[in-house]
């Protein structure tokens, strides 16, 4: 039973996700917002909205090897797969704030996280800190979004009250289906005999990250690299900074050490992106291939050790 209700839980997430997206791009159409400030906020925010429920019902319920292993493990995820199975289905050209801006933001963040964790926890401070990081960056992205508003309406804006009622019933998704990720990941972990850690690096990180894999490719498939890359990258920095503060705000996190070293690779990962970004200005799909490879090599690696 317990297999049957993560599957069920994962679809409600998949497709909650989905439909939450759905409902906040209309919304910023109506806004007429920028598609890489749609990336980088609104998609990345409906993308990660699985993350956000599994981590936080984890961490509510003393399950912090999850509530943080999904984190680190979803934003390998997104940098290595995400953005490398772009780059092989649809090479494109790098959107030039991203590089210039949110990269490296995405960077910074990722160091933070390291210096906060390297203590053995995430304390209420920590979170704080997390959070007005986090309000920083929104401030930066309503500022850009401002600046740069366009004077034209997507033909696929929905109206503002079916708008509305996507967001609502994703979002109501969302939550039923990271409590029962999170309750059978659990008792799937001690069938097996796996830690909490290892799902939640591995089954856990992967299944909530799927929203932004579907999402990215498809935005891929139809030349909007602004989407695909910023909802990648935006949900990387939401990942550590909203979800983490919040969690750890509500319930101080432990950190295992084997966490730390993910965390060290996430650095790692984070400069790769920077790198094969920057090269002739697109990841190309060898590079693709490369990132994906690297993913393979770093789940072997966790299973291993």
């Amino acid at each position: 039973m317990m297999y049957f209700l993560l599957i069920v839980g994962f679809f409600l997430l998949i497709k909650g996700a989905d439909i939450f997206v759905d409902g906040s791009s209309s919304i910023a159409g109506i806004l007429k917002v920028p598609s890489v400030i749609i990336g980088l906020t609104i998609v990345a925010m409906g993308t990660s909205a699985p993350e956000t429920a599994v981590s936080i019902n984890a961490g509510l319920l003393g399950n912090s090897d999850i509530s943080l292993g999904n984190i680190v493990g979803s934003n390998i995820f997104n940098l290595l797969v995400v953005i490398g199975a772009c780059a092989v289905i649809f090479p494109a050209a790098s959107h030039k704030d991203i590089l210039r801006r949110d990269l490296w933001w995405n960077i910074g963040v990722s160091v933070l996280l390291y210096v906060l964790i390297v203590d053995g926890w995430i304390s209420r401070i920590d979170g704080i800190i997390l959070l007005v990081v986090f309000l920083i960056y929104i401030g930066l992205m309503v500022y850009s979004a401002l600046k740069n508003r366009t004077d034209e309406t997507p033909p696929d804006v929905m109206s503002l009250p079916k708008s509305l009622a996507f967001v609502a019933a994703g979002l109501a998704a969302v939550i039923v289906g990271g409590d029962l990720v999170v309750d059978n990941a659990s008792l799937i972990a001690k069938s097996w005999g796996m830690s909490d850690t290892l799902v939640g690096l591995t089954i856990v990180a992967i299944g909530t990250s799927l929203p932004e894999l579907v999402t990215s490719i498809a935005a891929s498939r139809k030349g909007e690299s602004g989407i695909a890359l910023g909802n990648a990258v935006g949900s990387c920095l939401f990942n550590i900074l909203f979800i983490l503060g919040v969690t750890s705000v509500l319930t101080p996190i432990h950190v295992v050490s084997e966490l730390i070293t993910d965390t060290v690779i996430l650095i790692a990962t984070t400069v790769l992106i920077l790198f094969v970004a920057k090269t002739g200005g697109k990841t190309n799909r060898i590079e693709g291939l490369i990132c994906v490879g690297a993913y393979i090599i770093y789940t072997a690696y966790i299973i291993m050790r």
